[in-house]
């Protein structure tokens, strides 16, 4: 159901605020006063009182009229019952009103119900908001669920910032071909909301990409594949072949050659400096 609180979509004989929430511009109706002594961000927003009846409605176009309910439920009971479809948008309206037990009270339930569809957007909102210790378990889940989660919806609408941290994981459970597959879906997506091509949606992140863990065969068809659909920076794929032709981790400056827990073995392994540790 829409309505956490039926009562706030129809006015009452003392409503004396009326919102228009949401993308559906659903009506919702509240009280100035208790919202106003409730919550700062609504003491601002409303101002003063502007005498009887009820004033030109207060546009929020922004935040889901269910996660808005759910805010006004937190303001009138001092409790809120949350819904995992919608727990993060609850958790960032009541990041963007300063409503610190509501944020406690939504991070809880982010973290009981935190699951491989959930996890990614649940990251983003992390990364956006600066929740390090959300941050910090999403990762953990990603980094134990990781091919999963790379096949999820969630991952390809993660921003640069947020994939970034992925990317330079040694805990990843998956073979680098694999997460170089995802990496290049991820930039597909991203090329086309922006309208700006794959290689530079892309650049900030594909240097976290460890090349050089590769076969040469598959060095050679990613480079292929590179011309056909630019990706990686030709100096990149040139670190990795280095660290081939001279059999050394360290052989070319800034090269990735470290493993990570779900890398697959190949024969040049032996050579790498860096093991996974």
């Amino acid at each position: 159901p829409l309505a956490s609180s039926p009562l706030a979509l129809c006015p009452s004989p003392h409503s004396d605020v009326r919102f228009v929430v949401g993308q559906e511009r659903q009506e919702v109706f509240a009280h100035r006063c208790l919202l106003a002594c409730r919550c700062n961000f609504f003491q601002r927003l409303l101002g003063p009182e502007l005498g009887p009846g009820l004033p030109s409605p207060v546009v929020l176009s922004t935040v889901p009229a269910e996660a808005f309910l759910a805010v006004l439920e937190f303001l009138y009971t001092n409790s809120v019952k949350l819904h995992r479809h919608s727990v993060l948008e609850v958790l960032t309206a009541a990041l963007e009103y300063g409503l610190e037990e509501l944020r406690e009270l939504c991070l809880e339930f982010v973290v009981k119900v935190l699951d491989v569809e959930l996890v990614c957007e649940a990251l983003q909102v992390a990364v956006t908001f600066g929740l390090g210790p959300l941050q910090e378990r999403c990762i953990a889940f990603i980094e134990a669920h990781s091919q999963e989660a790379l096949r999820t919806r969630g991952f390809l609408e993660l921003s640069a910032p947020a994939l970034l941290p992925l990317l330079r994981s040694d805990k990843l459970c998956v073979d680098e071909a694999e997460l170089v597959l995802a990496a290049r879906s991820w930039a597909r997506v991203g090329a086309a909301v922006l309208e700006r091509p794959v290689a530079e949606v892309a650049a900030p992140v594909v240097q976290e990409l460890r090349l050089a863990l590769l076969a040469p065969a598959e060095l050679s068809a990613l480079e292929e594949q590179n011309r056909q659909e630019p990706l990686i920076p030709v100096e990149q794929i040139v670190e990795a072949w280095k660290c081939h032709a001279l059999r050394r981790g360290d052989a070319a400056r800034g090269a990735r050659c470290r493993r990570r827990r779900g890398t697959l073995p190949r024969e040049h392994h032996r050579f790498l400096d860096l093991p996974f540790k």
